[in-house]
């Protein structure tokens, strides 16, 4: 149910959506060599004259240290980041047009936080399916944290001012080299000449530029710092590749769980029920159908309970709502031979023959009660005991039934 205070300006207007805050969060690692890493890779992104070939080539060439390489780190974080907000991030053949949406990603997203505990009995979360298992690089993950830990960009930022405010020579000589490179590239027009072995010599330039970089982090101050940048770069590839997974999946994915709660409801119809068990294959799926009417029928709410110690609770309580026990008095034999005579596990045939201590004796003997030298009396009570136990383990095997058939396996 939506508020209706505020409703109209929410219709009448755009949400503007933009990944702006995570790009305010990585507006602060753009100094020293990774702002010159973070130019190169928007100019090898956005130049219209290498061929995607060539610049897949440099990448891969220039990636040879990946923790140095922040710069194209980042600029793939906000590339990935977009692709989500434009939906891209969805393959369709080439043929087609774009169909796909970002209202159509949220709405799939909270639809999966519901299903998936009613299939399940997980939390979407337990799934690597919860909310920021799709959209936590744009959710803050990163500037944020649920326990005592430091958050990503926080220890990211530590290890850039650090080694930056180092001033290496290192350092420097990187930056250079990415300058050289940027700068090439930018010279490079659509009627230039073989350029490849001019590129390939910047490539390589930067390549043994971050090697160097690399071996001069090899010792303190400098080498907890450079830790810090391996492990903030695998939870960064580590969050996108999450979120890349299951958003480039997300059709497939909700089409596969909307089907098995299909499936499960047509248990509901005896003939649907029967054409899945004469046409399925699998022994497991069909156990399902096979075994719905069962444990339908121990279903009650009655018998709903939240932990152990609140079994005795409810099976006291069931007692009460049918009037157990309803026999107190074992000195009152009329009342026990009654009873006796509702319990289902005694024949009671030809009982209206016998007097009511006969009856009482032959209960005994039927549920293995000793009778010899004893009173009346006496099995009066053993039988009595007996039955008023034999309600109490009914109800408490109701309560497990209905547990057994309302948890998921």
């Amino acid at each position: 149910m939506s508020v209706n205070k505020g409703l109209k300006s929410l219709a009448e207007s755009s949400p503007g959506f933009s990944n702006q805050a995570l790009e305010n969060a990585i507006n602060q690692f753009k100094v020293g060599w990774v702002l010159k890493g973070f130019q190169l890779d928007s100019v090898i992104e956005s130049n219209a004259v290498l061929t995607t070939s060539q610049k897949t080539d440099i990448k891969e060439e220039i990636n040879n240290v990946a923790h140095i390489n922040m710069g194209s780190v980042l600029g793939d974080l906000l590339r990935h980041t977009n692709s989500i907000l434009d939906a891209t991030i969805v393959p369709v053949p080439s043929s087609e047009p774009q169909t796909a949406t970002f209202v159509e990603l949220l709405q799939t997203v909270q639809a999966i936080q519901t299903i998936i505990p009613n299939l399940f009995g997980v939390s979407a979360s337990d799934k690597s399916r919860g909310v920021n298992d799709h959209f936590g690089t744009l959710n803050k993950k990163f500037v944020e944290t649920e326990d005592s830990t430091a958050p990503v960009f926080t220890t990211l930022n530590e290890a850039i001012t650090f080694i930056n405010n180092a001033e290496l020579s290192a350092d420097t000589a990187l930056q250079t080299a990415y300058d050289n490179l940027k700068n090439f590239i930018n010279s490079v027009v659509a009627d230039s000449t073989d350029f490849q072995q001019t590129l390939d010599t910047f490539s390589a330039a930067v390549a043994t530029a971050h090697t160097n970089l690399n071996n001069a982090l090899a010792s303190e101050p400098y080498l907890s710092n450079k830790t810090k940048l391996i492990e903030t770069r695998e939870k960064i590839n580590a969050q996108v590749s999450l979120e890349n997974r299951n958003l480039s999946g997300i059709r497939d994915f909700i089409t596969a769980l909307t089907n098995h709660s299909s499936f499960a409801s047509l248990a509901q119809d005896e003939t649907l029920k029967k054409l899945m068990l004469n046409i399925s294959q699998n022994k497991e799926w069909k156990n399902y159908f096979e075994n719905y009417t069962e444990n339908s029928a121990n279903l009650n709410p009655l018998y709903t309970i939240n932990s152990d110690s609140d079994k005795s609770a409810v099976v006291e309580q069931v007692l009460r709502d049918r009037g157990l026990p309803d026999v107190l008095d074992s000195v009152d034999l009329d009342s026990v031979s009654q009873k006796a005579q509702r319990d289902n596990r005694i024949n009671t045939a030809n009982y209206d023959r016998l007097t009511v201590e006969q009856q009482i004796t032959q209960s005994c003997e039927q549920l293995a009660i000793t009778t010899a030298n004893r009173s009346i009396y006496n099995q009066s009570q053993s039988l009595l005991d007996n039955m008023n136990q034999h309600d109490r383990d009914q109800v408490a095997t109701a309560l497990d039934l209905n547990e057994s058939s309302n948890t998921l396996s």
